[in-house]
């Protein structure tokens, strides 16, 4: 697993995350939604701890600066 977010992302998925949080523990957001929205938060917030995001994987996108750029798009793993 490469990295695939660059800084910026990640603060700001991370922020999103703890909007989402606050929001459902003041209880703004409650129910179905607001266990799903935890849910996508948790997501959020692993994909920024690993600085991956399979999404991107998958669409061949990337938000850092890697100077081994050709190397992710020839990458033999990627399907």
């Amino acid at each position: 697993m490469r990295k695939n977010m660059g800084t910026a992302d990640r603060v700001i998925r991370i922020g999103i995350a703890i909007i989402i949080a606050v929001l459902f523990f003041t209880e703004v957001i409650t129910g179905s939604l607001g266990i799903i929205l935890m849910v996508i938060a948790g997501i959020l917030i692993l994909s920024s701890l690993v600085a991956f995001c399979p999404l991107y994987y998958m669409f061949g996108l990337r938000t850092c600066k890697n100077k081994h750029m050709h190397e992710f798009k020839n990458d033999p793993n990627r399907q």
